[in-house]
C-alpha cells in the first residue's frame, strides 16, 4: 500500500494535512486528525510521538471488518456483488468462489450481468476454474429474472454459498439504480432476509469519487461492505480512511494483484503500517 508518508516529522502540520489529503484520506477525515494532533501538548509533538499519535488516530476511524466465519450463519449465504464499470467485479467474485471453494464450500454464481455477454463467459470461466455452478440466461435477459431462478436453484441444490453478479452502472444513473434495486427486492422475495451481505467493489484509483460511489450504492442497496481493488501499484490508499470515517463501512477484502489468492482479508493494522511507512 502507498500513499501517505510521514515519517519525515517533525513536519508543519498544515504540510500534514496537505499529504493527507493528496493521499486520498479526504477533507473530513483530514480535519479530524489534524484537529486531534492540533491539541497534543507540546512534548508530544516529536516525531515519533507523532507518528504514533496519528496511527492511533488513523486507527480509530477505521471500522474493523467482521472476521470470515468458519461456518456460514445461513445457508445458503448469499452476497451480492455491485459497483460500477470497470472496477473488477466479476474477476473479484470469481476470487471470492475461490476462496469459499477453498474453505469446502459449494457455490453457485448467479450470471446478472446481462448486458454484457463477455461477463457472463468470464463468469462461466470463473465458475469453471473454481469448481463452482453456474445459473445464467441469454445476453440481454432481465437481470431479476436470473436472479430469480439462480436463488431459487440454490435452495433446491442445498448449495452454501451464492454469489450475485450485477452489470456495471454509474452510480449517478437514476434508472440503473432502481433496477439494483429490484434485483435486491427480488432475492428477498425468494429467500427472506437475503442478500445476507451486498459488497460494493471500489477502484483504489478513482480517489475521493470512490466515497461518492460507496454513499450513493448505500443509500440504494444498502452496502453491508467494501471490496478494495488495485490496492498495488500506486493507488493512495487513504480513501479507506475516507469509506471508514465518513460511511461507517468496512473494507473487507483488498485486492493487491491479478492472481487467484490476491484478493486477502483488509487487515487495518497492516494497512496503516503500510500507509504509514516511508518509501
Amino acid at each position: 500500500v502507498t500513499g501517505v508518508q510521514t515519517c519525515s516529522l517533525p513536519i508543519s502540520l498544515e504540510r500534514l494535512e496537505q499529504i493527507l489529503i493528496e493521499g486520498d484520506v479526504g477533507v473530513r477525515a483530514t480535519q479530524k486528525l489534524i484537529d486531534e494532533l492540533r491539541r497534543l501538548p507540546a512534548r508530544e509533538r516529536e516525531p515519533d510521538r507523532m507518528t504514533a499519535a496519528l496511527r492511533a488516530q488513523m486507527r480509530a476511524l477505521l471500522v474493523d471488518p467482521p472476521p470470515e466465519p468458519s461456518e456460514l450463519p445461513k445457508k445458503p449465504w448469499v452476497t451480492l456483488v455491485v459497483g460500477v464499470n470497470g472496477v473488477g467485479k466479476t474477476t473479484t467474485i470469481g476470487k471470492l468462489a475461490a476462496r469459499h471453494r477453498a474453505a469446502g464450500r459449494s457455490v453457485l454464481l448467479v450470471a446478472g450481468d446481462t448486458f454484457r455477454a463477455a461477463a457472463i463467459d468470464q463468469l462461466a470461466v470463473w465458475a469453471e476454474r473454481t469448481g463452482a455452478q453456474l445459473v445464467r440466461q441469454t445476453p440481454g435477459s432481465d437481470p431479476s429474472s436470473v436472479v430469480f431462478d439462480g436463488i431459487k436453484a440454490a435452495l433446491a441444490r442445498g448449495v452454501d454459498v451464492v454469489l450475485v453478479d450485477t452489470a456495471g452502472r454509474l452510480h449517478t444513473k437514476v434508472n440503473l439504480m432502481e433496477e439494483l434495486k429490484k434485483v435486491r427486492r427480488v432475492i428477498d422475495r425468494v429467500y427472506s432476509g437475503a442478500p445476507h451481505e451486498v459488497l460494493l467493489v471500489l477502484d483504489a484509483t478513482t480517489g475521493q469519487n470512490a466515497v461518492s460511489q460507496a454513499r450513493t450504492f448505500s443509500e440504494a442497496v444498502d452496502v453491508s461492505g467494501v471490496i478494495l481493488t488495485k490496492l498495488d501499484g500506486s493507488a493512495k490508499g487513504g480513501v479507506v480512511i475516507a469509506i471508514s470515517h465518513e460511511l461507517g463501512l468496512p473494507v473487507r477484502y483488498v485486492g493487491v494483484g491479478e492472481r487467484v489468492d490476491d484478493l486477502q482479508p483488509f487487515d487495518p493494522d497492516a494497512y496503516l503500517d503500510g500507509l504509514l511507512s516511508a518509501e
